[in-house]
């Protein structure tokens, strides 16, 4: 099996030159980072925030990195301690010496992570990738982790050609002139397209070869086994998945969870109603 990584050296220091741009740039206030050695490499943790409080743990996208998280991190790091994963396998700061084959794995290294930490009743936040991870570490080591919210979280179908069709079209309106981005924005449903130097960051990453494993359809067996807090945050225009069937799967094998389909916003919903996840975020874990 093979592990994720760049292409070469010259595509990594294009990387690394972006990633400390855009660290610079938008990261709001003091950080600490912590370089958390494990069974699957060396995971980079942003940690910022208050001292005390339940802390959150927050995990993104494909593709992504803590900085996916900066419009939120302000609010967040008022109230609780927060800790903004490089995950292993993504375009970040961290270092996959082992492969990640399936959830099993991916839960495995969440838990590394989370126990050299020394985290408990954490509030796990993930938002489509990240979100089935969340899942797939509370499948597998229950106990730590002691409320969830999951933005658009993959596992609840495959990814079909809708979702790749975003995916390109979000890139095309990324390289648009910047006066039409706006509405070409609003035209795909991805507030990213916005975003300068997430773009930017993006377009470096795009010397590095990601292997990780793609999501199953989470049974309903294995949704019955949330057995915690947890909050679903859907984008109305969600080009994962049907986000009316997905709320109503949930409803009905879960019922405990709640439950909210986001008018107006895709599947980047960090950056397509950042205030609302914010307090929604805040909601889950009252200070």
């Amino acid at each position: 099996m093979r592990i994720s990584e760049f292409r070469n050296a010259q595509a990594a220091d294009r990387f690394r030159t972006a990633y400390d741009h855009a660290l610079a740039a938008l990261w709001p206030g003091p950080r600490t980072a912590i370089d958390v050695p494990g069974e699957y490499g060396t995971t980079r943790v942003h940690r910022t925030g208050a001292e005390r409080g339940r802390p959150i743990v927050l995990l993104p996208a494909s593709g992504g990195n803590a900085l996916m998280w900066h419009h939120q991190l302000g609010q967040l790091a008022e109230r609780h301690p927060v800790f903004a994963l490089d995950p292993i396998g993504e375009p970040g700061a961290s270092e996959q010496t082992a492969p990640i084959g399936d959830g099993t794995d991916a839960a495995a290294w969440l838990e590394g992570v989370l126990a050299e930490l020394g985290l408990a009743d954490a509030h796990l936040v993930g938002c489509s990738y990240g979100g089935w991870v969340a899942l797939q570490h509370r499948l597998h080591h229950p106990g730590r982790v002691g409320a969830l919210t999951l933005l658009d979280p993959a596992g609840f179908n495959g990814f079909g050609f809708r979702f790749y069709a975003w995916l390109i079209a979000g890139g095309l309106a990324a390289s648009a002139p910047r006066a039409l981005r706006p509405r070409l924005a609003r035209a795909v449903g991805n507030s990213a397209v916005l975003e300068e130097e997430l773009m930017r960051l993006t377009r470096a990453a795009m010397g590095f070869r990601r292997a990780l494993p793609v999501p199953p359809v989470l049974t309903d067996e294995e949704l019955r086994r949330i057995d915690l807090p947890a909050l679903f945050l859907l984008g109305a225009r969600s080009a994962l998945h049907d986000s009316t069937e997905v709320a109503a799967r949930i409803g009905r094998v879960l019922p405990t969870a709640q439950v909210e389909i986001v008018p107006g916003a895709g599947h980047s919903l960090p950056m397509d109603a950042p205030d609302l996840v914010a307090g929604r975020i805040l909601a889950q874990s009252p200070a």
